[in-house]
């Protein structure tokens, strides 16, 4: 029997990794003694040039290593995935929810849509785990050295990326189909199978958009730092997130008893539009 199909979409800074990416080895290495200097010196750029707050980062990482003479590759990029940390049971985190789901009868499929960077996540070690990886990219010139950025993925941009999942449209590159009209019943996978995972006031679009749209939501925090559970429970006061929960993905602790509450309930519902006689 055909397995439904259900996709958890996730962030990855502060949702799945407890700092941003460029802050465990690639801002250091540049001399800065804080990544707060890095993220101001990006702000300051941004708002005297009116610049996109993605695109700024992006052009401060490429300006900061030419001016300290270190080219920056694609290579280069993916080996600062393997000093990633992440929160804790994370590492097991997908092959637990996998067989949660499998044995629900629905196959669970992980997808990231993140403003941080594809190249880098593609060297972390649990980059496999994702169907698809969507999230800023730079392009490369013939000797494989970063020179400009090549996509960006910014808050309001992350949704279209919700819409290719949800049409299974997964190509970038592929905007004639991905706008052609699609009946939802006739969408792989329809946004009342979905689930979004993220940490904060970025990811409000996504969350909203899934969340108005029949699916569920959940906005996560750091338990260490109050300030981001303040945050998420005034995201679910205001009705932006369905569920908040702690950023431990450990074994049989909330986050995944709360997911497996959602599967559960996504299950019980396609039983019941079967019983419905609903396709």
């Amino acid at each position: 029997m055909k397995k439904t199909r259900i996709a958890i979409m996730y962030d990855f800074d502060k949702t799945l990794s407890p700092k941003d990416m460029q802050e465990f080895t690639f801002i250091p290495s540049l001399g800065y003694k804080s990544t707060d200097v890095f993220w101001k010196d990006v702000t300051k750029l941004a708002k005297a040039n009116k610049m996109d707050a993605i695109l700024a980062y992006m052009y401060m990482m490429l300006k900061k290593s030419q001016d300290n003479s270190k080219p920056i590759r694609k290579q280069d990029f993916m080996d600062l995935g393997k000093d990633i940390e992440y929160y804790p049971g994370v590492l097991t985190w997908f092959d637990r929810i996998n067989k949660i789901g499998s044995e629900l009868g629905l196959d669970v499929e992980h997808y990231i849509i993140s403003s941080g960077l594809t190249e880098v996540i593609e060297g972390t070690s649990i980059a496999k785990k994702f169907k698809k990886i969507y999230a800023c990219k730079y392009y490369y010139d013939e000797n494989g050295v970063a020179k400009w950025p090549s996509l960006v993925v910014n808050y309001t941009t992350k949704t279209q990326y919700i819409f290719r999942i949800n049409k299974q449209i997964l190509d970038e590159n592929e905007d004639r189909a991905l706008n052609e009209y699609t009946k939802e019943q006739d969408r792989p996978i329809p946004f009342k199978r979905m689930i979004y995972v993220g940490d904060g006031l970025t990811d409000v679009p996504c969350m909203k958009l899934v969340k108005e749209n029949g699916g569920k939501s959940i906005v996560v925090y750091n338990a260490k730092k109050r300030a981001t559970k303040d945050l998420a429970k005034s995201l679910i006061e205001q009705n932006r997130a369905n569920y908040m929960s702690s950023s431990d993905y450990s074994a049989h602790k909330e986050m995944e008893k709360l997911v497996e509450k959602i599967l559960v309930s996504m299950k019980a519902e396609v039983e019941l539009e079967k019983v419905e006689g609903i396709k």
